[in-house]
């Protein structure tokens, strides 16, 4: 006879077992009708759940995180179950929840088209409208592979395979259409009413590129149309700031089949490179670091010690010279450990800093790779600081401080802190990380900081503060990271002399502000639209003729913009003034300088700016004024 505690404190008591269904109407009608779910002792369940025992439950509507979730998952099943309605030869694999959305993963024996995926959405409106049940059964797992097998779903039945044999089969059924699946769902499927079908796109088969190519269907789900159309005009806006896009339209960089997640950097692509770059070499020389570099080919036994070759093998790549294996650095940090070891090193040495824009190269999956925001060949702003353990707490405050400032003067103001915590493949004992964790929390609560947990998610030899950053239409990025480690250095002979002339393996803290200048770079454009602030433009002012008479003083102006140090270049072709400024404003230039008889008598320029407004004219003295002003300001 369970007695039911509520969110708010309140207890029911129930004669016989209860579903929450039953719970939720003896509450009200109303909550009866928004019931989605139940979370019964902190665990999501379907509405038909049976609570036997005494329980802390609440329920689930559309109105909490969890409600939402259900519902997109049970969209991703309604939109298995229309597939299969319009195309029956289709087999259904995998169709999870992600971010604002699923997908449906499908075997089919040609590409889906546009005009398929109308009819799908259109199917999928259908069957909403039917509002059949969504009820749940189990199944002893061989009666569930031979079910599977019988009906053509081969891929259903090598997933059940997989699963112990003593495990029951959980199986979900609305309509014609039963699946695979631990659920829960909503209780029927009029409860689905907010969603849209996005792209198509290919997957293999269980990630694996030597497995069969699979079509992924993506979709997203709200439980209102206001908040569906925002996240498509999201889209739509994040379509227009693709990176990809705009590196060909603006001239900035390629990428081609022959260097597969590796970057062609053009002129203008490299001047914004260059820009980010020496900031931060900036960053490094005004906050005690040392600027260093080390090779990009190692041999493996340095790897082996390291536990990179045990822990990380599968994302290096690799060579043989002489019989001997060598690995190109997928990370800088045994390299800046061989120079700490060049040299005795005392406990007045330290915190030694270190910093080198390192050249890495990991074996990311060819599914994954994504412009040059997911990269095989990359550079990072990377530091390693050697110190005591009483130093980590100061060290990791004033990384916190150097690098929201970095993100500000990037145009980054909504800086969200999460730390990650130990994973399960990991080296280390446990007071270790202990140790290192709470090392990284006291130093969070030293700043003032806000953080999310993330438990799983550290490095295999130590936790880390991570950084994301909110762009110009909300995405969140993941850039810098500062994070403890108390293994590499003892793993690699790391030693210093202590104050009473013992040696001591020193802590290493790994750390970096924008992470990959690749990724740091696409994140820019996409941020800024393509259109960077003057500071990082790689063309801040372009002088335009008016007609050829101007050709000279046109050379004056960019030269002595030039000469102030400004990044300016001159179109003086025999077009129409208005073609020009048409062209130039494609390339999202900052300004446009235009001159013509009237400023070459007066030595002025007209200026106008990306926006298009007109700002008269002005002398160069104080066109060089504001440009300066604004260049130093990094204003965005």
């Amino acid at each position: 006879m369970p007695d039911i505690r509520l969110p708010d404190g309140a207890v029911k008591h129930f004669d016989s077992p209860v579903t929450v269904a039953e719970l939720a109407a003896s509450i009200g009608a109303g909550l009866a009708k928004a019931a989605l779910a139940g979370k019964v002792d902190g665990r999501l369940v379907d509405t038909s759940f049976v609570i036997e025992s005494d329980a802390q439950v609440s329920i689930v509507t559309e109105r909490d995180a969890e409600g939402l979730e259900v519902i997109r998952h049970s969209t991703a099943h309604l939109l298995a179950y229309a597939v299969k309605s319009l195309f029956p030869d289709a087999q259904v694999t995998i169709g999870p929840v992600i971010e604002d959305g699923f997908y449906y993963d499908f075997s089919f024996k040609r590409p889906f088209t546009p005009e398929d995926l109308a009819a799908i959405e259109n199917k999928m409106s259908e069957l909403a409208k039917r509002d059949e049940p969504v009820t749940r059964s189990l199944m002893p797992r061989d009666d569930a592979v031979r079910h599977f097998e019988s009906i053509g779903e081969h891929y259903k039945a090598e997933i059940i395979a997989s699963i112990p044999s003593d495990e029951p089969i959980s199986l979900y059924t609305e309509g014609a259409f039963t699946d695979l699946c631990r659920g829960p769902h909503v209780p029927s499927t009029g409860r689905l009413k907010v969603f849209k079908l996005t792209k198509v796109a290919g997957a293999y088969w269980r990630g694996d590129s030597k497995n069969e190519m699979l079509q992924r269907i993506y979709g997203t789900a709200w439980t209102k149309k206001d908040d569906l159309d925002a996240y498509l005009h999201r889209i739509e806006e994040a379509e227009k700031r693709d990176h990809r896009r705009l590196g060909r339209q603006l001239d900035l960089f390629h990428l081609q089949d022959e260097a597969p997640g590796m970057v062609f950097w053009h002129p203008k692509g490299w001047s914004i490179w260059q820009q980010v770059e020496q900031y931060l070499r900036a960053v490094y020389r005004d906050n005690g670091y040392l600027e260093v570099r080390t090779p990009q080919v190692l041999d493996r036994s340095l790897w082996e010690k390291s536990g990179h070759w045990a822990n990380y093998r599968d994302n290096m790549f690799t060579t043989e010279s002489e019989k001997h294996d060598f690995a190109i650095k997928p990370m800088n940090c045994p390299g800046h450990i061989q120079i700490f070891n060049a040299g005795l090193r005392s406990y007045r040495d330290l915190p030694l800093r270190y910093g080198e824009f390192g050249a890495c190269h990991r074996n990311e999956p060819s599914g994954a790779l994504h412009g040059i925001l997911r990269v095989r060949g990359f550079t990072q702003d990377d530091g390693h600081i050697f110190c005591t353990e009483d130093q980590i707490q100061p060290e990791c405050v004033t990384f916190h401080d150097l690098a929201l400032k970095v993100y500000r003067d990037f145009g980054f103001a909504d800086v969200v802190v999460k730390l990650a915590l130990r994973p399960t493949p990991r080296i280390g004992t446990d007071e270790q990380w202990d140790k290192a964790e709470e090392a990284l929390r006291a130093a969070l609560r030293a700043c003032g900081a806000e953080w999310k947990e993330l438990p799983g998610e550290g490095a295999f030899y130590g936790p880390k503060i991570e950084y994301h950053l909110q762009d110009s239409i909300g995405r969140p990025w993941q850039v810098g990271t500062m994070q403890v480690d108390f293994q590499l250095p003892g793993r690699l002979g790391a030693e210093y002399v202590a104050a009473d002339d013992t040696r001591k393996v020193p802590v290493m803290l790994h750390r970096a502000i924008v992470g990959s200048l690749e990724r740091f770079i696409g994140i820019l454009i996409e941020n800024h639209a393509g259109a960077m602030p003057l500071w990082l433009a790689p063309v801040q002012a372009m002088v335009l003729t008016i007609t050829d008479r101007q050709r000279e003083y046109a050379g004056q102006v960019a030269k002595a913009l030039r000469d102030a140090g400004l990044r300016v270049t001159s179109d003086l072709r025999n077009e129409k003034i208005t073609y020009k400024i048409r062209e130039h404003s494609l390339q999202k230039l900052s300004y446009q300088l235009i001159v013509g008889d009237k400023e070459e008598q007066n030595q002025t320029v007209a200026v106008r700016t990306r926006s298009g407004e007109d700002l008269g004219t002005m002398s160069l003295p104080a066109l060089l004024s504001r440009l300066q002003a604004e260049v130093a300001g990094k204003t965005h």
